[in-house]
């Protein structure tokens, strides 16, 4: 049973699950196109996010509990949304001051850890923490590692990150507790275009060792 509740004064937060999946997420993706589609009355935008999807209002026009009655019906009817787009290369050297670190705690070589990250297509869950910030899974098993003790107060933007089961890019320079293992020179944020962010939940991305 999805969770419909308030998230403020001007937006509800309606959870299809709990989990990384990429059926959560394209039921979420389905949702959202659904209520753009019906132009619900005071609905201003959405968020879509691993299992979630955040819906603001306008409360001129509608309330929490009448924006949840209008979504509500959706429960249950909706197909999952494929994630049929193309792959999207990201050219990625794997010089990362964390790279070694990831080898020793994973108990694999650098060349092993760069061929596992690299080895698989991504499915793009999340865009936060900061701007363009691009949340990815999910990672090879034998690449888990936990995120730093420490963060940094500043990580460079284009940084290759990994953390648990996730792997990301920071689209701005911004402090960071994941550990970078690489970089990229693709722009993932451009305030000059509409949306400003590269990437969005649904896309599919792969990362291609850069060999000098």
């Amino acid at each position: 049973m999805w969770l419909i509740d308030p998230a403020g004064d001007r937006a509800v937060l309606v959870r299809v699950g709990l989990t990384i999946d990429p059926l959560a997420l394209g039921e979420v993706l389905a949702l959202e196109r659904a209520l753009t589609s019906a132009a619900v009355p005071g609905l201003l935008g959405t968020v879509p996010s691993y299992a979630s999807l955040l819906c603001r209002y306008d409360p001129v026009v509608t309330d929490s509990d009448s924006l949840a009655q209008s979504i509500r019906p959706y429960e249950g009817t909706l197909e999952p949304m494929p994630f049929s787009g193309d792959v999207i290369d990201i050219p990625t050297r794997y010089d990362g001051p964390d790279l070694d670190e990831v080898a020793e705690k994973t108990a694999l070589s650098r060349g092993e850890v760069i061929e596992l990250h690299a080895g698989r297509d991504y499915l793009v869950y999340c865009i936060g923490f900061a701007p363009g910030f691009t949340y990815c899974g999910e990672l090879h098993q034998g690449l888990t590692v936990p995120r730093k003790a420490s963060p940094r107060p500043r990580v460079r933007a284009g940084s290759v990150a990994i953390a648990g089961r996730q792997t990301g890019i920071y689209a701005v320079d911004s402090p960071g507790g994941w550990s970078l293992i690489g970089r990229t020179d693709v722009v993932l944020l451009d305030p000059d275009l509409y949306p400003p962010a590269r990437f969005k939940p649904g896309d599919r991305i792969r990362f291609v060792p850069i060999r000098d």
